[in-house]
């Protein structure tokens, strides 16, 4: 059994489109690897700092990542190795592990698909883009539904007999 730890350094952003760990951020490797019978247990975490977007405001959201890692690296040759599929295990190669995968899947599983500035967060205003949260209390716009806008166009303002469109 061996305990490492490493950081290393994103090559290319780690995550989702709204929310990762960038390209040249630190991630913090907290491993312990163990010999068993078919290869070589790779258990621990990895901890990185993210960054993105509120998926209803759009305004730069920041947190933090840990994920806890269990994945077995088959040896060569080993049973294990001989009936499994290229994509069902990962396998050890010339003596060498690549976590890379194995982060990268762990990270993106634990990252919220729709993170959010606020769990209130109002969004954004469908009409004009305006952000709920900083817009006037009476904000709004008059939207004439589209299947009464040829009675608008014919009776203005007000409806027949003199009722007002809402």
């Amino acid at each position: 059994m061996a305990q490492v730890h490493r950081t290393v350094t994103c090559v290319t952003d780690i995550g989702l489109d709204l929310i990762s760990i960038p390209a040249a951020t630190e991630v913090d490797l907290d491993l312990r690897l163990e010999s068993v019978n078919e290869g070589v247990l790779v258990t621990g975490t990895a901890a990185g700092e993210t960054v993105g977007r509120c998926a209803r405001c759009l305004e730069p959201v920041a947190g933090a990542v840990n994920v806890f890692l269990t994945e077995l690296y088959a040896y060569p040759d080993s049973i294990t190795d001989q009936t499994s599929d290229a994509d069902d295990i990962h396998r050890i190669d010339d003596d060498l592990i690549d976590l890379e995968q194995a982060v990268i899947d762990a990270v993106c599983l634990d990252l919220p698909s729709a993170p959010l500035c606020r769990v209130d967060c109002a969004g954004l205003c469908v009409e004009c883009g305006v952000r709920l949260d900083t817009a006037e209390p009476d904000h709004g716009h008059d939207v004439i539904d589209p299947r009464w806008a040829k009675l608008q166009e014919r009776f203005g303002a007000a409806g027949p007999e003199g009722v007002v469109a809402d």
